[in-house]
């Protein structure tokens, strides 16, 4: 895959005008995960260059960053496509009130694709609502209004590879379910384990999402490719 260029373009907050979120008809996948799992440093890595501040210091992300970036590979000619930094949850510093800024500001973007609400109280298909969110509460998947264009959601849940099976990992992918958000489940940090302990961690992330984990490493560029070809096969499953 090569980068032809990458940049910042806006970040969004949970409140203001949501007409401030692109909505061009280029796909959008967007980064989420607990604090200081590593989402703007894997987003340089995948960018090859650091458009995205990074901090050891977690909950730095406060808002959704949005960065475009147009690639050569993983489909005919050049593509361009938006990916979005999201404030991580299970961190806030702030308490209660800020721990709900930040759940807003992750549910205000992928709302505000989906064109208008039908009505103001949220709905989910399940018709059942989750006790819990990743950011501590679940307000559900606003239905759109008829004859509205909005792009469908997708995302890439980042979880640390080192502790599979953690509740707010859980609460995350069911989150993005409630809100018909199409995902993918990426482990961080893999370099850090041994062969032993990755095969295990894997395994047992498998069986808690019903689904493979992709295997990454900003630092060695593990798993850089085959993460870009997940990326490009959301983009091309209707996700614009």
């Amino acid at each position: 895959m090569k980068i032809i260029s990458a940049e910042f373009i806006t970040s969004a907050a949970a409140g203001g005008d949501a007409k401030g979120i692109p909505q061009d008809g280029l796909p959008h996948i967007a980064m989420t995960g607990r604090s200081n799992v590593g989402k703007s440093t894997l987003l340089n890595a995948l960018c090859r260059s650091k458009v995205a501040r990074t901090s050891a210091a977690p909950g730095k992300t406060r808002l959704a960053n949005i960065y475009r970036v147009t690639v050569e590979g993983g489909r005919p000619g050049k593509w361009s496509l938006y990916l979005v930094d999201l404030p991580g949850y299970g961190y806030a510093r702030g308490g209660a009130d800020a721990a709900a800024e930040l759940r807003a500001v992750a549910e205000r973007y992928f709302e505000a694709g989906r064109g208008p609400r039908t009505a103001d109280r949220p709905s989910t298909k399940s018709g059942a609502a989750l006790s819990l969110s990743p950011l501590d509460l679940a307000r559900g998947d606003p239905e759109p209004a008829e004859g509205s264009k909005g792009r469908e959601p997708a995302a890439l849940l980042l979880v640390d590879g080192r502790h599979p099976g953690l509740e707010s990992d859980i609460q995350a992918a069911h989150w993005l379910t409630a809100m018909h958000v199409d995902f993918r489940v990426v482990a961080t940090k893999i370099d850090k384990l041994s062969r032993s302990e990755r095969a295990r961690n894997l395994k047992a992330l498998e069986l808690t999402f019903g689904m493979p984990a992709l295997p990454v490493s900003a630092a060695s560029g593990e798993g850089m490719d085959t993460l870009w070809k997940t990326i490009a096969s959301l983009a091309r499953t209707g996700h614009a």
